[in-house]
């Protein structure tokens, strides 16, 4: 039988998304009323003319508010309640990171070491111009909001810290420089993921990571078991002297490809998978003896990169001291990809910083925002495991 021929055209999605400006503008509006709506179900206990005991309080209609994103101005209809009592959560938490990132690129504009088409790009995510009053407003109340996370009490015990560093370019004295964003991530008792720290360095040396960690101290971090970091040399002797009771774990995947440099261009890729499957065994003796035979059958091939792994391997093993169940999420740094994933982002747009305060501003803004999301899912760990691990590994050690 003939095969039925469509006489629709095939839809290019791409060609579609180009031609209308305003393709997102609609779907975003109408998923943020939503949430705003399911917000004020929660807030009066019950839903539209629902008759429930469990109300608490009635609608009231709504008000007329825009919102400025990146897609231009949505114009919302927020409910309101009798009592007035009702607030969304919506305009602070979305515009938070919004307005970083508004901020920066109209700082470049208003300083005048923008271009034409930074300014384009500025009336795209915002839908107009900002004065340079409104831009100094806007940073002055963003940065206090920021300034009050960065230097909150640390009132919990945080046993898992994953502390790593990423790059930005930032112009100095007219001159373009890299500045390290250092962030530090912790794991509290309940299981879940928190944003420690994010500050700004010159460069990863000791003295910039031994203040980091130790402002950190000073904050209140306690009860740190364990931290997992790359083997940059001034990270790790920064660890070594603040945070002395925690274990170390060197990032095995950082391992793998400072690997890479002990092997010649056309390496049997078998040799590097072979390496990686060392860390899937579900003990220590288990990875050792994989570790054993993967030394003697590519000793003789690549001497170089043996003699490397077998001084170094030992770092990247600290994990298996941890709950079998653990291993995945603390062999390495991936656990804050997300979040420098969602930094690199944002940060291509503006490229270029116009100086350290509006980068620190951006960053910072994208950490509280995924520090929230954090803070509101589930659990990321089921940190009972590592209490029964520590009771099991006390009794052997009193036997």
């Amino acid at each position: 039988m003939p095969r039925k021929q469509n006489s629709a055209k095939k839809l290019d999605v791409g060609a579609v998304l180009a031609g209308q400006e305003d393709f997102l503008r609609p779907l975003i509006r109408e998923v943020l009323q939503q949430v705003m709506e399911a917000e004020m179900e929660e807030a009066v206990g019950a839903e539209k003319s629902e008759r429930t005991p469990n109300r608490v309080s009635y609608r009231s209609g709504y008000y007329g508010r825009t919102l400025v994103t990146r897609v231009g101005k949505l114009e919302l209809r927020v409910p309101q309640d009798r009592q007035g009592r009702f607030r969304t959560e919506v305009f602070e938490r979305y515009q938070r990171s919004e307005k970083a990132l508004v901020a920066a690129l109209s700082e470049m504009y208003v300083q005048g070491v923008s271009t034409r088409k930074v300014k384009a790009i500025t009336e795209e995510l915002c839908g107009h111009e900002f004065s340079a009053s409104t831009i100094s407003r806007m940073n002055q109340q963003l940065d206090a909001e920021l300034q009050k996370f960065a230097q909150r009490r640390l009132e919990e015990s945080y046993p898992y810290v994953i502390v790593d560093a990423r790059y930005e370019k930032v112009r100095e004295d007219g001159v373009i420089r890299s500045q390290a964003v250092l962030v530090a991530i912790g794991i509290d008792w309940e299981g879940r993921r928190c944003v420690l720290a994010v500050e700004l360095a010159n460069r990863e040396s000791t003295s910039s990571w031994k203040e980091f960690l130790t402002a950190l101290k000073q904050r209140g971090l306690k009860g740190v078991e364990f931290v997992v970091s790359d083997d940059h040399p001034g990270l790790r002797t920064a660890i070594a002297e603040v945070l002395t009771e925690a274990a170390w774990q060197r990032c095995y995947v950082h391992f793998l490809r400072n690997a890479l440099d002990h092997l010649p261009r056309k390496a049997d890729n078998e040799c590097m998978t072979e390496l990686r499957w060392i860390y899937d065994r579900r003990t220590i003796e288990e990875a050792k003896q994989d570790l054993a035979a993967w030394l003697r059958k590519w000793a003789k091939r690549y001497p170089k990169l043996c003699d490397w792994v077998e001084e170094n391997i030992e770092e990247t093993l600290t994990f298996y001291r941890l709950p079998r169940q653990h291993h995945k999420n603390l062999k390495s740094t991936n656990m804050l990809e997300r979040l420098n994933e969602e930094i690199k982002r944002r940060t291509l747009v503006v490229r270029i910083f116009p100086n350290a305060a509006s980068c620190l501003r951006l960053v910072r803004a994208l950490a509280v925002e995924m520090h929230e999301n954090w803070i509101e899912a589930t659990r990321y760990l089921n940190m009972q495991l590592l209490k029964e691990h520590k009771k099991e590994q006390s009794q052997r050690a009193a036997a």
